[in-house]
């Protein structure tokens, strides 16, 4: 999950210009991302040329966007981490901060200055466009530079303890002899730096369990994920005789991936329309056009929900956005029970990661190196599924208690159309736009973002020119974290591919347990599990790779895998004692967390049945994919 934010009071002076740079430089990066594509597009469909170096451009600039929001992440405290340290004193989270804080200053230390020398010695200076190559790259020793030092001061110690953070970063310098030793010496070193390294690959190589335990222990204290897999990939790769400037590759090649681009697009649209009153025009026009229906309410309010989590890809954004204002239609003017209104709101705010421009979707399309349009296409079925099983449900139970249904009026729903018209329209534009003009993902992000824009702040001015800066700011947690998890997580598979970890595993599982019924149901209990503790970004980037190869052995498509995958971190969401859900439900209702979770069993059994119809009816997520292949 997203760590509470907890920005520091707005600095003056040289700091405080410092940070405004960043934020300038960030949302420029930004900026440059969204229209670069679109500029493309439009001069390669109308004059048939394109933009010179604009692929390259884009893919360095996503770059830069990447590591500069996640050194504002660390400045604001907003990395993603697991949850468990919800559940201890606030006394030992502070204890835990501080240990959290001096393990991340250590490992950002060391993979400074694996950039430094991948900087050095891994580039060929060739030009994106007029610029090196190199110019470019100088940002990763840079701001993992600045990450190490935020960590370190983050620690707060004062008095004789501010040893403590000066020598994290130390020993983060002197774990990283084997490069500083490279940088100096190049590879014609004495023979007694030779010895020394040789010392410390031994010394990784026999360390690799208890250093292993260290860090999941960490990880579980709730230090940030992508620090827990970057030290896992330098410590593994290292004890395999790999150079640590390997990880500062990997991290280079995974954020100039063209295919990444439309992450952080796509989570700027969705902040767009989530500070926006979009959400409030899109309520009034489905309740007015389905309002008559016995249960209608309920499934405009699902579709509502749907719409906002497909763009947002996040279901905690949908509830805190939505929640206040559909609650109040529900239990106060359509007259549902409370247990029935926030059980229903708490389990739907999860639904539509199934659904197209998911970024779900689009990660487990990009990690499982599966066409992504063939995962936005596959979820659909699964999706409509999941909306039809909460849906019935809730007209059962209006029928049951009687609930009156509203009069339909041909007048107000057309004007409450009128007024959603541009945002109802955004997906068909999408679709539109895939279909007959043939758009990259990163032109569909593009598009999105200059069509919303558009729409939320020149047409509706639901949000100030002035307000866009801090529109932008604010989806920074979610492109910096899912960013810098994905750079880590590219290390971490070079290990798993270099050590044959996957292999290994794939064919004790295929010795132990034969049933392919079998796996499927371990399968979804533990990503259950795994949608408790961890993001959907996380879980996706960290558990999909080491899930992959298993479900290969026992011929699980790899379209279907990432439907069930994405299903079961959806339904995690709701899964007491610990889904993101069923906390952010406990705040905007104001409600004490045992009621939330007892108000949500209907919904969950109800979702609970879809994910095993999903898993077990591969036809629902293949169908459509092989109408098209």
């Amino acid at each position: 999950m997203l760590s509470v934010s907890r920005d520091e009071a707005k600095p003056s002076g040289l700091k405080g210009i410092l940070y405004q740079a960043e934020d300038i430089f960030c949302i420029f990066s930004l900026v440059i991302l969204a229209f670069l594509p679109l500029a493309e597009a439009v001069t390669r469909i109308f004059f048939r040329t394109g933009i010179p170096a604009s692929s390259g451009f884009l893919s360095h600039f996503l770059l830069l966007a990447g590591l500069v929001a996640g050194m504002i992440c660390t400045r604001n405290n907003n990395h993603l981490s697991i949850a468990l340290v919800q559940f201890i004193s606030d006394e030992k989270k502070k204890k835990l901060a501080v240990f959290n804080n001096l393990v991340s200053a250590c490992v950002a230390a060391i993979i400074t200055w694996s950039s430094v020398l991948f900087v050095k010695i891994g580039l060929d200076g060739s030009m994106i466009g007029f610029i090196s190559n190199r110019v470019f790259a100088i940002v990763i020793p840079v701001s993992f530079g600045i990450i190490a030092i935020r960590f370190a001061r983050r620690s707060a110690l004062t008095g004789w303890k501010i040893i403590f953070p000066v020598l994290a970063l130390v020993f983060g310098t002197a774990l990283s002899f084997p490069a500083i030793a490279t940088i100096i010496w190049g590879f014609d070193k004495p023979d007694a730096v030779f010895y020394t390294i040789d010392r410390f690959y031994l010394f990784s190589q026999y360390a690799r369990v208890p250093v292993t335990v260290l860090l999941v222990i960490a990880a579980l204290a709730g230090t940030p994920l992508f620090i827990i897999i970057g030290a896992l990939s330098l410590h593994l790769l290292f004890g395999l005789g790999i150079g640590i400037d390997s990880v500062a590759t990997d991290i280079h090649s995974a954020l100039t991936d063209n295919t990444f681009i439309a992450i952080p697009l796509f989570a700027i649209t969705g902040f767009f329309l989530s500070e926006s009153k979009a959400g409030a025009r899109l309520v009034e026009a489905f309740r007015s056009l389905l309002g008559w229906m016995p249960g209608g309410v309920i499934l405009a309010s699902v579709a509502i929900c749907a719409f906002f989590t497909s763009f947002t890809g996040g279901s905690g954004i949908t509830i805190l956005a939505l929640g206040g204002i559909l609650y109040t239609i529900l239990r106060e003017h359509i007259k549902y029970s409370e247990k029935t209104s926030i059980g229903f709101l708490t389990s739907a705010g999860s639904i539509g990661l199934l659904f197209p421009p998911s970024l779900p979707l689009i990660l487990v399309g990009t990690t499982m190196q599966v066409n992504v349009f063939h995962m936005f296409i596959a979820g659909i079925l699964p999706g409509i599924t999941l909306v039809l099983a909460i849906v019935i449900f809730g007209v059962v139970i209006s029928l049951r208690t009687k609930i009156p249904v509203e009069k339909f009026d041909g007048r107000k729903a057309l004007v409450a159309v009128k007024n959603s018209i541009f945002e109802m329209l955004l997906p068909v534009f999408l679709i539109v736009s895939f279909l007959r003009a043939g758009l990259s993902l990163a032109e569909l992000g593009a598009f999105a973002v200059i069509y919303v824009f558009i729409v939320e702040v020149l047409i509706h001015r639901d949000i100030k020119l002035g307000e866009v800066k801090n529109v932008l700011i604010k989806a920074v947690p979610i492109i910096g974290g899912v960013l810098l998890i994905l750079a880590m997580s590219r290390a971490f598979s070079s290990y798993i591919v270099f050590s044959q970890a996957a292999v290994n595993i794939a064919n004790w599982m295929q010795d132990t347990i034969t049933s392919r019924f079998v796996f499927l149901l371990l399968l979804n209990i533990f990503l259950l599990v795994v949608g408790c503790f961890m993001d959907i970004f996380s879980a996706i980037l960290v558990v999909l790779p080491l899930i992959a190869p298993l479900a290969q052995v026992y011929g699980i498509d790899p379209i279907h895998l990432g439907i069930i995958f994405i299903i079961n971190l959806e339904v995690g969401y709701i899964t007491p004692p610990a889904g993101i859900n069923l906390f952010l439900a406990s705040y905007r209702f104001k409600k004490p967390f045992i009621v939330i979770c007892r108000y949500v069993v209907p919904f969950l059994f109800i979702q609970l049945t879809t994910v095993f119809i999903v898993t077990y009816v591969p036809w629902l997520s293949t169908v459509l994919v092989d109408l098209i292949r």
